[in-house]
This record gives structure tokens, C-alpha cells and sequence, in this order.
């Protein structure tokens, strides 16, 4: 079972000792592991452990040290431009993001838009095989005849906003 990391801020390491001790006092003997994440929380002003986990501040944006998919992509991308179709799906899925974050949002738009958008953002010259992938992706909804296309509203994960914003034109 992978252990998740949570992290506390206590403003008054006093105040959380002497409540944490007062709690210890009254039990016989050293609480569970469970229980004693309990205890913690509620030293540290929160209701109980669920209430801490729910509170927790989201994780920090991984760096292309930290995660060898977005270290993959980022070498994909140059000066603005995606080089290379990438070998991974996965890969692949992560650099679509890009796109999707240059497409409009909320707005029907025609193939020759959506292209334009593609073309504009990668050099290899395969608008086609982008725009089937956003699809397939489900970053991009299209008409059935394939006339109207809409960006599929929704939150990038956090490494594709890390690229998003790394490839961001200045």
C-alpha cells in the first residue's frame, strides 16, 4: 500500500504539545497508530485525521526531475514548437495538452481552425494525426461528419500544466 504524505503547519508548537499531552494523560496506554493520527490532528485544530487529509494543501507541480513522462515531453518540445510525434501514448497524451490549452474554449470551431491552431504550435507537419489524437484523447469533440469541433472542458493533471506553462509563447 503506497503511504500518502501529509504535511502539517502548526503555528504554536506550545499550545499543540500541551494538547497533545493533556489527550495522552488520558489514556493507559499509547494509543494505535490510527488513533494517534487523530489525536495529532485534533492537537493541530483540525476536527479529526479526515478532516486534516481533506485540508491538505495540493501537492507541489512535479519538475521533469521528478517525473520521467514530462522530462520526456519537454525534450519534444523547443522554442514553443512540439519537434517530434512522441513514441509513448502516454507521452503522446501529455504534450496533446498543449494544444488543448491553445484552442478556444467554449467555441465550435471548423477543422481548418483546429489546424491552424495545430500547425502553429508543432513542426513536423502532421496536423491530421493531432487532431485524431485529441479525439481519441478526449481533449477534443468533433461533429460525426467531422465539420465542428469543441474543446473538451476540463482540468489539466498536474505535469500537463507544468508543460502547458513551460511551453506558454513569451
Amino acid at each position: 500500500m503506497t503511504r500518502e504524505i501529509i504535511s502539517i503547519t502548526i503555528d504554536d508548537l506550545s499550545m499543540f504539545t500541551k494538547s497533545l499531552r493533556n489527550t495522552l494523560k488520558q489514556h493507559d496506554q499509547l494509543p494505535g497508530h490510527a488513533a494517534m493520527l487523530g489525536l495529532v490532528a485534533k492537537a493541530a485544530g483540525y476536527e479529526n485525521y479526515q478532516h486534516l487529509k481533506a485540508a491538505k494543501p495540493t501537492a507541489a507541480i512535479p519538475t521533469p526531475m521528478q517525473n520521467k513522462r514530462l522530462a520526456r515531453a519537454m525534450h519534444i518540445w523547443q522554442d514553443g514548437l512540439m519537434t517530434r510525434w512522441p513514441k509513448q501514448t502516454s507521452v503522446q497524451g501529455l504534450c496533446l495538452w498543449v494544444f488543448w490549452a491553445a484552442i478556444p474554449a467554449k467555441q465550435d470551431i471548423t477543422e481548418s481552425q483546429v489546424n491552424d491552431v495545430l500547425n502553429a504550435r508543432h513542426s513536423f507537419n502532421d496536423h491530421a494525426i493531432l487532431r485524431r489524437s485529441m479525439v481519441e484523447h478526449r481533449l477534443l469533440q468533433r461533429t460525426v461528419d467531422g465539420s465542428v469541433y469543441r474543446r473538451i472542458e476540463q482540468s489539466p493533471p498536474e505535469d500537463a500544466a507544468y508543460l502547458i506553462a513551460a511551453q506558454r509563447p513569451s
